[in-house]
């Protein structure tokens, strides 16, 4: 039995789907008030995809005061979630058929991510991934913000010392080698280059995972 760890958005999640349209609605609102001028930064978003919601208001807003851009991190909470909810998004093509193979030939499923939990309830209720998925953890599930203190939470929990970590960031890799285990890094949307050259493997389509 083997241990597999997920990155959830840009791995398994294409989150593209309704990510554009939730930061559109934040920064509709802000060019409403007068806070906001010029297009919403969605290749920004984009660019930086894979670190902490602070650290994306931090950088999208970085002259608003902590109290506006948690305000916008709120709206945009909402946004995305009723969007998922809705079925605006989609897993990428094989999700669904490489998990059950997984599940099906005995291995353990986790999901680490930096997105918050309520969100990764919706995408995981809605797609129906709860018999695939051994327990979903959130990067709110601990202190430091960090993929690889949270990878090694769960390592300690599930007592963990071999395995994957599969992903499509550089965050993701760096929790895998942190922790002992192996990168297998996905070549999909929000992926670079100079990133996957760090996975130790690197695949085109979920299939090539197992």
């Amino acid at each position: 039995m083997t241990h597999y760890i997920f990155d959830m958005d840009g791995t398994l999640f294409q989150t593209n789907a309704v990510l554009a349209h939730a930061l559109e609605d934040v920064f509709h609102e802000l060019r409403q008030t007068g806070r906001w001028e010029g297009e919403t930064p969605v290749a920004l978003y984009q660019q930086i995809m894979g670190v902490s919601l602070p650290e994306v208001w931090q950088t999208l807003l970085p002259d608003f005061s902590a109290a506006d851009q948690q305000a916008a991190d709120q709206k945009f909470r909402r946004s995305i979630e009723q969007a998922v909810k809705a079925g605006h998004g989609r897993l990428y093509p094989g999700t669904v058929e490489l998990l059950t193979r997984l599940k099906q030939a005995g291995h353990f499923v986790y999901i680490a991510s930096n997105g918050w939990p309520s969100y990764l309830s919706a995408i995981v209720t809605t797609y129906g991934l709860e018999a695939y998925i051994d327990h979903v953890y959130s990067i709110e599930d601990i202190r430091s913000g960090d993929k690889s203190a949270l990878v090694r939470e769960i390592c300690k929990t599930h007592a963990i010392s071999s395995g994957y970590v599969v992903g499509d960031r550089l965050s993701d890799f760096k929790a895998a080698h942190t922790n002992g285990l192996l990168a297998i890094g996905c070549q999909f949307d929000f992926a670079q280059e100079q990133e996957l050259a760090v996975a130790d493997r690197v695949v085109n389509e979920l299939s090539a995972v197992y």
